[in-house]
């Protein structure tokens, strides 16, 4: 996905504060750990696993403690990532010493503390170390199935006897979780999933033998270069070969599922057990991605049945946030998103493919926060009157208007983790001129019951004065957008502006929250140093205006949404205070192509760009990305060269930083020396900086960060010098 997750800037403002940092963090991971009863959470602290009265933050129990988290013989308790209680509380299953699988550390280590026997166990002995993944309780709390180096096991807890469950696992045979493609455009992680009476266990398999290595060189750990592969199918390139199984949890053969279509043009990316231990329920995207297929599955014989079908002309959106999968009326139905009639809405939908709206109106829901069926209530964020915000609203299980939950004096971005039973939440707000504040509100009347305190430090933090506005394009399009004005500004002087850009599908800029307008790469105060900071949302962008102004990017990445961020800058640029002569542009990832084509497209606007880790050709990507959104080869290939920055290179006439890691797993380093190679043989002249060995985030290696940043900084002051005129 193109897209640079920097680390949220985040201070000690409450008592839950870990518990919301290690959510954002690790967003694979199991997030908030709330009691069965709905009013305590869960959480891990100064090496001990607590509960804490989420009404009452002086009700604080100690339900492991570091005795008990000190193995034999160690004189330190482990250190505890992720925990998970069994159903009966009776043991916590702890993920420790973890490693990065590309971008999250989902190896690690796992033990089992038993409460009852005061013991503390290690899985998988035997096993690598740090080579186990996604360990889960069996439903009885009896056994714990894991992956290991792409097998998947079950290890009984009383005996500590380890059965290999597949045995053909390998480094391009997939057992249990995913290769590195459907990780990162499906958000596709953990591989496996217990039936509710943990007899058998459902799985995904991934064969990518045929999928080619892209090769990395590390030239600097050691003193003859060597390669890194990764297996990276770029467009037009097959997919790996996908389809998912049941075997016994006792071990034996895998039933496979009988899912129609070639398994490597189309695409597996949900699958779960439908309410029951008899039947999966699993999602199929075709290779285009503009058809999804829900079908049915009899686990015991494979067979197949398609409930549900939807097509869109662009590509239909098949990620977690996105979807649904709740069961209602005991296992007959379960909730469904869809944008079928133009706007994100929750629909119900039984088992034989009938179907109910139950959110109706010219609105996106954002996303699902809980399914309260004892109550008869759906929970989700949505902001109809401005895209830029974030709120929790509810409506009825059986459909209706929805009815706004979250209080008016809260103006801004509001996210939500709501308790079980549906009457407490975890509530955290912030607007791009507060620091987040974090509390604990009841529902639905959304009344604070703790929490809400802001520390002196954040008390103390200058925030920058955001200023939200929108311009009507020459197209007639209305954009969103934010700017920051120099500390001491004078309307009657002239001062340089600086747009910073994303423009793609998988990232929003212009949102009314905190940490917007900050940029992280600029030494000191842009608005002190005289410069104005703004941006643009074009369209295409993943912001809640409906399906239209999302899809018109179809086939019309670095067309569509380039000519929209420059339509749109021409209108900001017509205010007296913009000095047109002094206007850069800058972005990373997916903001790093839209840099180049904005710089390339449109010199007479724009005369400075610094582009950082760039999709320079859009061939280059990876194929589920860029094919979603762009078509299939070869019959759409002309769109994919002919809005590649790539294609544009000869139409430099600013200046311009080119930035990339020659590590980046994510967009790789041929991207920037292709585009080297184009601009030196039209002989346009620019500025380099490569990263050895750095990543996406170009954050690895001692004095990254701040290398990256004064880089940054010089750049601009020297090409776009600040201060008024």
């Amino acid at each position: 996905m193109l897209r640079i997750c920097t680390r949220r800037m985040v201070a000690v403002i409450c008592f839950f504060q870990l518990l919301l940092i290690t959510q954002a963090q690790a967003q694979f991971g199991p997030g908030t750990q709330w009691t069965k009863d709905g009013y305590s959470y869960m959480n891990a602290e100064n090496g001990e696993i607590v509960q804490l009265d989420a009404r009452d933050k002086t009700k604080r129990t100690v339900l492991v403690g570091k005795s008990l988290l000190t193995p034999q013989g160690q004189s330190a308790p482990i250190e505890v990532r992720r925990f998970a209680f069994s159903d009966d509380g009776q043991k916590v299953l702890i993920h420790t010493n973890t490693k990065k699988v590309w971008r999250y550390d989902t190896r690690g280590d796992y033990w089992v503390a038993d409460l009852k026997a005061n013991s503390l166990k290690q899985l998988g002995k035997g096993r690598p170390e740090s080579s186990l993944m996604f360990a889960k309780f069996s439903p009885d709390g009896t056994r714990v199935a894991y992956v290991s180096e792409h097998n998947i096991y079950v290890e009984d807890l009383a005996s500590s006897a380890i059965k290999p469950l597949t045995t053909d696992g390998t480094v391009s045979m997939i057992n249990g979780t995913f290769d590195w493609v459907y990780e990162e455009e499906l958000d596709c992680r953990d591989g496996f999933r217990w039936s509710p009476n943990g007899q058998s266990i459902a799985y995904w398999q991934l064969d990518a033998a045929k999928t080619k290595n892209y090769l990395m060189l590390n030239t600097t750990d050691q003193l003859y270069p060597f390669t890194i592969p990764v297996e990276y199918p770029v467009v037009g390139e097959d997919p790996s070969r996908c389809r998912v199984g049941v075997v016994p949890a006792q071990g034996g053969a895998t039933t496979w599922m009988k899912v129609p279509g070639d398994a490597v043009q189309n695409y597996i990316p949900r699958m779960e057990w439908a309410a029951n231990s008899t039947e999966l329920i699993i999602q199929q995207l075709n290779r285009r991605q503009n058809e999804s297929k829900l079908m049915l599955c009899t686990a015991s014989t494979g067979d197949a049945k398609t409930i549900y079908s939807e097509t869109d002309k662009a590509w239909i959106d098949a990620k977690a946030e996105a979807i649904g999968w709740d069961w209602i009326d005991g296992g007959k139905s379960f909730i469904w998103l869809s944008e079928k009639d133009g706007w994100r809405h929750i629909y119900s939908l039984t088992r034989s493919g009938q179907q109910k709206l139950l959110t109706k109106g010219d609105y996106d829901v954002i996303s699902m926060q809980l399914v309260d069926e004892k109550n008869g209530v759906i929970y989700f964020t949505a902001s109809p009157e401005n895209a830029t915000q974030t709120y929790l609203y509810k409506v009825a299980l059986k459909g209706g208007k929805a009815e706004r939950v979250t209080t008016k004096e809260l103006a801004g971005s509001n996210s939500y983790d709501i308790s079980p039973n549906g009457k407490l939440a975890l509530h955290t707000f912030s607007n791009a001129t507060t620091f987040p504040v974090a509390d604990v509100v009841s529902l639905p009347e959304h009344k604070r019951l703790s929490g809400g305190e802001v520390s002196a430090r954040a008390q103390s933090v200058k925030l920058p004065k955001v200023e939200f506005f929108q311009v009507k394009t020459a197209d007639g399009v209305t954009l969103d957008g934010w700017m920051i004005k120099p500390s001491n500004f004078d309307p009657t002087k002239k001062y340089p502006i600086v747009f910073y850009v994303y423009g793609e599908p998988a990232s929003q800029t212009v949102t009314d929250r905190f940490g917007t307008g900050l940029n992280r790469l600029y030494q000191g105060s842009m608005a002190d140093d005289g410069y104005i900071y703004a941006s643009l949302e074009n369209r295409g962008a993943p912001a809640p205006r409906g399906r239209e102004f999302r899809k018109a990017i179809y086939h019309n990445i670095g067309k569509l949404n380039i000519r929209d961020q420059a339509m749109g800058a021409k209108e900001v640029l017509k205010n007296s205070f913009v000095d047109t002569s002094r206007v850069a542009v800058w972005g990373w990832s997916g903001g790093g192509s839209s840099t180049l084509n904005l710089l390339f497209q449109y010199p007479q606007i724009y005369k400075t760009g610094i582009s950082i880790a760039a999709v320079d050709n859009q061939l280059n990507y990876d194929n589920i990305y860029q094919e979603r959104y762009m078509g299939l080869l070869p019959e759409d290939k002309h769109y994919f060269v002919e809005n590649s920055p790539l294609n544009y290179a000869k139409n430099l006439r600013g200046n311009l930083l080119l930035v990339h890691g020659t590590g980046d797993d994510n967009v790789h380093y041929n991207n920037a020396e292709q585009m080297i190679n184009e601009l030196v043989k039209h002989n346009k002249t620019f500025q380099l900086m490569a990263y050895p060995n750095r990543s996406h985030s170009i954050s690895e290696g001692e004095g990254t960060s701040r290398h990256l940043a004064a880089t940054y900084t010089k750049f601009l002051k020297e090409n776009c010098p600040p201060g008024a005129r």
